[in-house]
This record gives C-alpha cells, structure tokens and sequence, in this order.
C-alpha cells in the first residue's frame, strides 16, 4: 500500500499526540494539532478534516502498514495508546516487507560484489544483518550476471570520485599490445560497462581525442592536484554512445543502417532481445527475418555479428559484409590447418 509524504505527517503527528501523557485528546484536538503540523511543514492553509483524522485512526489500528496501533477512547471521548511504552516508530516491520526488503538486499549484494562504494559494503551488511537477524534466511531469487575474476573493479570507487571531483589524474596504463606500461595525464569524464568490462572514458593530455582505458589494464593512478582539468566542451557524454554497441568510437564515427538476417528459428531471441534499441523489424518470409539497427562500425558490433555463427547474413553496408566474410575465412582458415595438421 502507497502511503504519501501528507499521510506520514498525519500518522507521526497523531502519534506524538497520543505518546504526550500529560493531556488528554480529543478528536477536535487531534484536527487541530495535525492541521496545525500540516501548515507549519508544508504551508497547507485548508486544515484537515474529521473523516480523513478518523480513516488515519482506522489505518493505524490495522496492519495494512503494519501499525497494529492499540488506540483506545477513554470516557468516549479522550483518544489514547493503552500500551504506555507503544509508538508507531517501534512498530515492527510486518511479513511483506520483511520478503520485499529480503528481494532488496540479495540485488544490492549482487552489485556489492562489483565493489561499487566502499559505504554501500557497510550499508548492506547492516541492513543484511537487521532484516535476517529476526526471520529465518533463504537464499536470492535474483542473480545478476557477474564475474568476480575481471582486474580492475577496485579501481571503480576512487574513479568514480576523481570524475565527480574533476581531478586530473597519472595513469600507468599497459595496453594488450604494448611490451611495457607507460604515464600519462588523462582526465576522467565517465565509466562505462560492458559485458562485465569496465572503461575510464577520458582524454589524455597530449593526444586529442576521446579515449577508453579498460580498468584491467591500468597497472596504477593517482590524482594530481596541482594539474588543472580539462573539460571537454561539445561533448554530452549522456548521449555520446547511444549510437552504437559497446564502447569504441571516435568523434568522427557516425552510425551506418546495419541490415541483418536472421533465420526464423533465431529471429525470437533477437526481436525479444534486441541488438540495440535502434532495432525494427524489416520484414519477415518463411525462412529469414529481416532487422535494421542504426549503429557505429565497430569492434563490439562485428564480435556481436560473429556470436550468432550461421544464424545470420549482413546484408548492408557493404563495408560491414567484407568485413565480416574476411574474419569468418580466417576462422575457417585455422580449421582447415588443424585438419591438415592432425592428419597421420
């Protein structure tokens, strides 16, 4: 059941009427003092009426919030808790927040295991701790796809402050080609996921460009506060790779119509899930099914193509089929110097 922000006030403030042992309460007192509240924190002039302070009581009484309150009326008349020591801030949380709040924790300890923020290990662990501590604990009904064995995700919590904070930073960064890790001053704008990687979307300080830096290939970094920051203008980094898969891109990239064809079989796994959120199904005969996404030409975008196999064609630009049909010779290249290789 929603409850909103006037309703709150009007329990709380009932219910430190009925905590105040030192006056008796009636029901045009109760009117009063809330309407009272009510101007006071939210400048509301109309007051409140006898109907919606009797519903409140009603409510509090039951346990659709889980209040259970035990109000009673003295002489038919003084509104009271028979329970001295009640207050519907010790109220107890009931069953079905107790099994929402469980759904809560097991996500938040699926994205824990990314090491985030350091402050969200110890929030959890409280909040872990006080939900079961009472109620007998099951295991997550939701797992998030995740891979505890990729370098780089203590590196996320002291990026993620340095781009808040617009620090620059010296990076030693060794990339897979590269024999030996090298310095350079970069400046952060953004990190950025994909398939369980992570990337520090920057600009180095002696080359132009926009660059990503994989975190598992940054060796070490540290801020230098002494090195003013470079804001890169004309760039809205909200929007900046919505146009493509993954994140390789240059400013000057612009995305090309990627028509594909998939056979009918595998067609449902690719319109339930689409390739980007550019997709829109072309057409469809009684073999194949045509779909159109509107991307950049890329890495990602190839390795995406070559996953579904003998599934699917490129069918334009032209550009993308040489590129595929190149890297699908290659492969069967290998097969055919492994079979010649294995034979006696």
């Amino acid at each position: 059941m929603a409850v909103n922000k006037l309703a709150l006030i009007r329990y709380k403030t009932i219910d430190d009427c009925l905590k105040n042992r030192f006056r008796k309460w009636t029901l045009e007192d109760l009117i009063e003092k809330v309407s009272e509240t009510l101007y006071e924190l939210e400048g509301i002039t109309t007051g409140v009426s006898k109907r919606t302070i009797q519903a409140d009581i009603q409510l509090m009484r039951g346990d659709k919030l889980g209040y259970n309150a035990p109000i009673v009326v003295k002489d038919r008349r003084f509104y009271s808790y028979e329970d001295l020591s009640y207050s519907i801030t010790k109220a107890p949380i009931n069953q079905s927040d107790v099994d929402k709040m469980k759904e809560i924790v097991g996500v938040l300890k699926q994205f824990n295991a990314f090491n985030y923020f350091d402050e969200m290990s110890d929030m959890i662990a409280r909040l872990e701790n006080n939900l079961y501590k009472s109620t007998k604990q099951t295991g997550n009904n939701i797992q998030l796809e995740s891979n505890r064995l990729v370098k780089g995700l203590e590196c996320i919590p002291p990026l993620y402050q340095a781009i808040l904070s617009k620090s620059a930073l010296l990076i030693e960064y060794k990339s897979f080609k590269a024999q030996i890790a090298n310095q350079g001053i970069y400046f952060p704008y953004m990190l950025k996921e994909y398939r369980n990687r992570w990337f520090l979307i920057c600009k180095a300080k002696k080359r132009p460009g926009i660059l990503n830096l994989a975190l598992d290939r940054i060796v070490e970094f540290q801020e230098l506060p002494n090195e003013p920051f470079y804001a890169y203008e004309g760039v809205d980094f909200d929007r900046y790779y919505n146009d493509l898969i993954g994140v390789s891109k240059s400013e000057r990239d612009r995305p090309h119509k990627i028509i594909l064809e998939f056979a009918n079989d595998h067609a449902p796994y690719v319109i339930t899930k689409p390739l980007h959120e550019s997709q829109v199904v072309l057409g469809k005969n009684e073999k194949t099914t045509m779909i159109r996404i509107d991307v950049v030409l890329n890495y990602e975008l190839e390795r995406e193509i070559l996953g579904f196999g003998e599934c699917v064609k490129v069918l334009h630009p032209r550009l993308l089929i040489g590129r595929i049909k190149r890297r699908l010779m290659e492969t069967c290249k290998l097969y055919e110097e492994k079979a010649v290789s294995s034979t006696p």
